[in-house]
């Protein structure tokens, strides 16, 4: 005989279990910093460029704080499911999509990550290429650059939560003041040519197409940070937060904080100086730009800076949520640090930088089907489930999240109508994902699926029997075999 506990034992993987009150280290600030790193991208500057081409520099960032309020938001929301319960993003999403059913979604935001992990390692090192020849003439070899980039940041990352957070402590200040630097350079040379930052538009637009342009500038930001929208309980699960606390306001002022005031206002700068960058150079990537307007040491400082948020970003944003995907999937034999290094892995021998064009698409593509998973996971914590969640089930084979042999029919269904429908809609494709996704998912599990696969916490809602911090709760898992499953061998 042999038990089918070990078959299940994917599911509690040591890097996926509960993480207890006590061992949460990241605070108020922490998240804060995190965020100062991770809004800069070269994507971010990206959306400065394209918005002033028909609305003024102001509307612009009027639109990018509305778009970062809305979806941080929505990530203060989702991100209550880590900090109440101590749990990631793929082992909640056991819950709507099933114990075998959580590796599709869970791994296409893991691909994603990976995808953004290579890109993003690739801008750092040619940075560095470009620091190397400033200080070295002659040197040219951005390869090696790529190498030693990416496994600094993959060990940073192996190396735990609490030291992605030291690094951020450290990247934060230092980005904010040659940010600063950057943003008056740029400046400088756009009033040097005659231009004003504030009224200049490429080919302005007035009436209802100012309208659109205004609302395409609040949805590519909110497109471009569905993803965490996703799997922010991944980093929240480290939040410090009181027990016994049942104002949600008070037990997420860390996510609150980060995602409601330091992220709207990094991004909001960055997408000035993405526009600034357009206006000196016609791009929007600021080391084109600042090539051209300085040189020896200031441009190597300058260059410094996207070092460090490519390094920042990545450690929080990409490959710390992969990790915890890849190490889900592949089970408890895969350590979180192994987990990290197949992340590293995958977002280099895709080599997105040579796709850059063609990825951009599939990655906003990617971005719109994943507000659908955002819906899914509202809908489920919040009003089905109330917040309450049968957690140990959560890691057992056989438990009520099993659903048809592992699936729930009702998440997919769910996510391929919502997924489907918001490409169709690009520009507003996060609320039409999101929305549509939501609406299916609550619906067709209460009125249908639970009556199939009923659901302890929601048949009895009790906060004492299923809820976590709140009631100074830390779950705790039994790694040990299930007993009662016994099948033959």
């Amino acid at each position: 005989m042999q038990e089918k506990g070990k078959s299940s034992s994917y599911l509690k993987s040591p890097d996926l279990m509960p993480v207890k009150h006590n061992e949460r280290k990241i605070g108020v600030m922490g998240f804060f910093a995190m965020w100062v790193g991770m809004a800069i991208l070269l994507a971010t500057f990206d959306i400065g460029a394209s918005g002033i081409q028909n609305i003024s520099l102001l509307w612009v960032v009027i639109a990018t704080l509305v778009g970062c309020l809305l979806i941080g938001g929505i990530i203060s929301i989702i991100g209550d499911i880590g900090v109440e319960h101590g749990i990631s993003f793929p082992v909640y999403m056991r819950a709507p999509f099933g114990t075998v059913g959580t590796h599709i979604p869970s791994v296409t935001r893991a691909v994603t990550a990976s995808f953004w992990f290579g890109l993003n390692t690739y801008f750092g090192s040619t940075a560095i290429n470009a620091i190397l020849n400033i200080m070295f003439p002659g040197f040219d070899n951005w390869l090696l650059c790529y190498v030693v980039f990416a496994l600094f940041q993959l060990i940073n990352t192996a190396s735990g939560i609490k030291w992605i957070e030291r690094f951020a402590d450290l990247a934060a200040p230092i980005i904010v003041v040659i940010s600063l630097i950057m943003y008056s350079t740029l400046t400088a040379e756009v009033k040097a040519q005659g231009e004003e930052v504030w009224a200049w538009v490429a080919s302005p637009v007035t009436g209802s197409a100012a309208v659109t342009a205004f609302m395409v500038v609040i949805f590519a930001n909110m497109g471009f940070w569905a993803t965490l929208g996703c799997d922010i309980p991944t980093i929240s699960r480290h939040f410090k937060a009181p027990k016994y606390e049942r104002n949600w306001f008070k037990r997420n002022k860390t996510t609150v904080v980060g995602s409601l005031i330091a992220m709207p206002l990094t991004e909001a700068f960055m997408i000035m100086i993405g526009a600034a960058a357009f206006m000196v150079a016609g791009t929007s990537n600021p080391v084109t730009a600042l090539q051209e307007t300085a040189s020896g040491w200031m441009l190597a400082t300058l260059l410094f800076m996207i070092v460090l948020t490519q390094w920042s970003t990545n450690t929080a944003a990409n490959v710390l949520p992969a990790a915890a995907v890849f190490s889900n999937v592949l089970g408890p034999k895969v350590s979180h640090g192994v987990a990290v290094f197949v992340a590293g892995i995958v977002g280099t021998i895709i080599q997105p930088w040579s796709v850059f064009e063609i990825l951009t698409q599939v990655l906003l593509i990617i971005g719109a089907v994943l507000s659908a998973v955002s819906g899914i996971l509202f809908a489920d914590y919040y009003l089905l489930r109330k917040r309450r969640i049968n957690v140990p089930d959560l890691y057992r084979n056989s438990g009520q999240y099993r659903f048809n042999g592992g699936i729930n029919m009702v998440g997919f269904i769910s996510w391929a109508i919502g997924g489907v429908i918001a490409t169709f809609f690009m520009t507003y494709s996060f609320i039409v994902g999101f929305v549509i996704a939501a609406v299916l998912y609550y619906v067709l599990t209460k009125y249908w699926y639970i009556k199939k696969f009923p659901q302890a916490e929601i048949i009895d809602p009790d906060d004492d029997k299923y809820l976590g911090i709140t009631v100074g709760r830390d779950w705790v898992i039994d790694e040990e075999l299930e007993k009662d499953e016994v099948v033959a061998k």
